[in-house]
């Protein structure tokens, strides 16, 4: 995911146009899962899945639209990280993700039922919060004043706070689908019908932005995302919404510090904090698996 952040945010500064940026990264990932839905049998057989079980209100219809809570987040993401900076977004996300993904298992919305929202729970998402802060607090001075990231830092906050429902809806189709790369495939198509009604309404009003690039690395975001929803569904129907996300959190974390320390980008800051922050986030989403003390565990 930080990988896929940069090359969004840099695409979209590149086009000029952050939903054009967004509608690239979905609709290679749409190109991919199309192609992976043909040469493979089992995922053929979830796709025909697809239409019986929405018919047959296996769940509620309205989660194959899953995709776009995911073309929110990435248009999010090259909206936003070229005015916030990959810290103040990631810090943003976290923030909402975490916090949604206590009450998504409390509610039971995903495959795995209702998790009760433990104490340990609670201390582990707080602490995983103030982890993540203190690891990227080096880079705060490259977003501004406050002034200027105030407002659109909500913009990752409800990206964060929809994407433990986003991972619930993916969770709970895959389970009926018998494969989560029909959810993933869902996703895409949901996400990139969204991101093409926007663009043409942008194109209308704006007309279009600067040319594609030529570099390929700014066409990998798409393929990227597919890792990263395929994963979230399968996991989230063992793990619980909660848990999968902050192990997704941590691995945002480390990812990003081995892409500051092998290809940094400018301004980049590897300091003391962001390593023991990074090392204290994986240690708070450990303590969530834990039973609070002096209790039995279901």
């Amino acid at each position: 995911m930080p990988v896929q952040g940069r090359i969004n945010g840099a695409l979209g500064t590149v086009l000029d146009d952050s939903i054009a940026a967004a509608l690239i990264s979905f609709g290679t990932g749409l190109i991919l899962m199309v192609a992976i839905t043909l040469v493979l049998p089992g995922a053929r057989a979830g796709a025909r899945q697809i239409i019986p079980s929405v018919r047959e209100r296996r769940f509620p219809p309205y989660y194959v639209a899953a995709g776009a809570i995911g073309a929110f987040f990435v248009f999010s993401q090259s909206l936003t990280i070229g005015v916030l900076g990959v810290a103040l977004f990631t810090v943003a996300a976290v923030m909402g993700q975490s916090l949604s993904g206590l009450l998504v298992d409390r509610a039971g919305i995903g495959p795995g039922g209702k998790r009760a929202a433990t104490p340990m729970r609670v201390i582990g998402v707080v602490l995983t919060v103030l982890s993540v802060v203190w690891a990227v607090s080096p880079r705060f001075g490259a977003a501004g004043e406050m002034s200027s990231w105030l407002i659109p830092v909500l913009l990752p906050v409800a990206a964060g706070v929809l994407m433990s429902f986003q991972q619930a809806m993916n969770g709970t189709a895959s389970l009926h689908y018998g494969t989560p790369l029909a959810a993933t495939l869902m996703n895409f198509i949901a996400g990139t019908v969204v991101l093409v009604a926007a663009w043409l309404v942008k194109l209308a009003i704006a007309g279009p932005g600067n040319p594609l690039p030529s570099e390929w690395w700014y066409y990998l975001g798409g393929p990227m995302g597919c890792v990263f929803i395929a994963l979230g569904a399968l996991l989230v129907r063992s793990l619980g919404v909660l848990l999968t996300g902050l192990c997704m959190i941590g691995g945002q974390l480390v990812g990003s510090l081995l892409l500051d320390l092998v290809v940094p980008a400018p301004g980049t800051i590897v300091v003391f904090a962001t390593v023991a922050g990074t090392l204290l986030t994986l240690a708070a989403i450990i303590l969530t698996t834990l039973p609070w003390p002096g209790r039995p565990r279901t």
